[in-house]
């Protein structure tokens, strides 16, 4: 297994393949997650949204998505963390989320912040996120919709 930051013409639809392979997101959702690899493509080196892919035998099989939050100073936000359906369960995520904390330290962050949503199919996202070390900051309540709260999760960063 491999990763890899630079972004491929290819990374189109790698990301829109596994966003949808999770059955996770609604179609408008995987858009938005393909739009920011276009828009990463667009503006090179410029670009606000940095890219963590991790490859298998060539094979493209998850992503992050993260970058500095406007107005801060070190505080990054993690957009997208997703791994293709097929490989899910088999410890990818840990991998691809520790070494994308690496690549916020080595940009210079110093906090990291994730957010959920409070349904039910994401109770396991919620206890990955506690399992590495994030911490519960706030629930806004009916955030995406009744009854659908966003919950936002911090961690501080350290050099390994």
């Amino acid at each position: 297994m491999n990763f890899r930051t630079n972004v491929i013409p290819e990374d189109i639809k790698h990301v829109r393949s596994i966003t949808e392979s999770t059955k996770f997101f609604y179609d408008h959702e995987v858009d938005v997650a393909v739009s920011l690899v276009e828009e990463a493509l667009k503006d090179g080196e410029e670009a606000l949204y940095h890219f963590l892919f991790v490859e298998d035998n060539n094979k493209t099989i998850g992503y992050t998505s993260y970058g500095e939050i406007p107005c801060t100073k070190g505080r990054y936000d993690v957009y997208w963390i997703v791994v293709s359906d097929e490989y899910r369960g088999k410890g990818i995520g840990k991998l691809l989320l520790k070494e994308t904390e690496n690549q916020i330290i080595i940009l210079g962050g110093e906090i990291a912040y994730l957010e959920t949503s409070s349904q039910e199919k994401y109770i396991p996202t919620c206890k990955f996120y506690e399992n590495l070390l994030y911490h519960k900051e706030a629930v806004i309540k009916d955030f995406y919709t009744n009854d659908d709260d966003k919950i936002i999760y911090s961690k501080r960063l350290q050099k390994i």
